[in-house]
């Protein structure tokens, strides 16, 4: 693509990027950073109606927005995706594989279709979109796809066995696709967010001492905002990233720290370490 500098190597005016799991959330979010650095967006949800406010908002930036129905547990919905996304557009340019779904309960408890649902969506449905997309990248040598994590592909936590493992497949698998992928000039990374609040977790921020807890482990004393995530999707879309590729970047406020201050004393004025 066209190098640059400065804000330049940000912007993505003529580029069209394609995000899953567009209908809510953060899908919703990287959406809206990737419009308002230039880009045109293909939206797809397995329903395209839950698609028509979220099309007129980014319309209403000035870009342009086409739902598309996607089901990436579906083979045959993938593949239909592909074509017609083919058939429409000239390239596609970004890829932000996002559509993702979780159970949460304690592993005694987690069931085969619990796994399968979950391992399905968020890591076979990563795969096999980032193929189909890929083939029309290879072609025009040139690609940006953005897998999304999570702080789990990293760290393992109680109750988010099938979750934990499918975002560390997708690290792995990030890691796979762009030396499979980088002589064709296509970027591969995984960005993983960290604490934010969704519709997926809402649950756990009712509960005051949880937030408690896990803000006493997040050095920077606070949850994510679903802004805080903007400058690193347009970053790992843009040209500023071009020569990253196989990497997973943390958002997270710096719980992968390990951060316990609250229970760390700190030595007293003179003392040595």
């Amino acid at each position: 693509m066209i190098s640059g500098s400065g804000a330049s190597l940000f912007d993505l005016s003529g580029q069209i990027a394609l995000v899953t799991g567009a209908s809510r959330g953060l899908g919703q979010q990287f959406s809206r950073a990737l419009a308002r650095a230039g880009a045109d967006l293909i939206l797809t949800s397995r329903n395209t109606s839950d698609l028509a406010p979220f099309v007129a908002e980014i319309e209403s930036l000035g870009r342009r927005a086409y739902p598309f129905a996607l089901d990436v547990r579906d083979s045959a919905s993938i593949t239909n995706m592909a074509e017609r996304v083919q058939n429409a557009f000239p390239q596609v340019h970004i890829l932000v594989n996002n559509a993702g779904c979780n159970v949460r309960k304690p592993a005694i408890d987690v069931t085969w279709d619990d796994w399968n649902l979950v391992l399905d969506t968020n890591l076979r449905g990563t795969f096999f979109v980032a193929q189909a997309i890929a083939r029309g990248m290879v072609r025009h040598h040139y690609g940006r796809i953005i897998n999304i994590g999570s702080v789990t592909s990293i760290f393992g936590y109680a109750g988010l066995a099938p979750y934990g493992a499918s975002r560390g497949g997708v690290r792995q698998l990030t890691m796979s696709l762009a030396d499979d992928w980088g002589p064709h000039g296509i970027t591969v990374n995984c960005l993983a967010p960290g604490w934010f609040r969704t519709a997926q977790n809402q649950v756990l921020y009712e509960n005051q001492e949880w937030v408690d807890y896990l803000v006493d482990r997040i050095p920077v004393k606070r949850p994510g905002d679903v802004r805080d995530l903007d400058g690193a999707i347009v970053f790992l879309a843009s040209e500023s990233s071009r020569y990253i590729t196989g990497q997973t970047l943390l958002v997270d406020g710096g719980i992968s720290t390990g951060a316990t201050r609250a229970t760390v004393s700190q030595p007293k004025e003179g003392g040595h370490s």
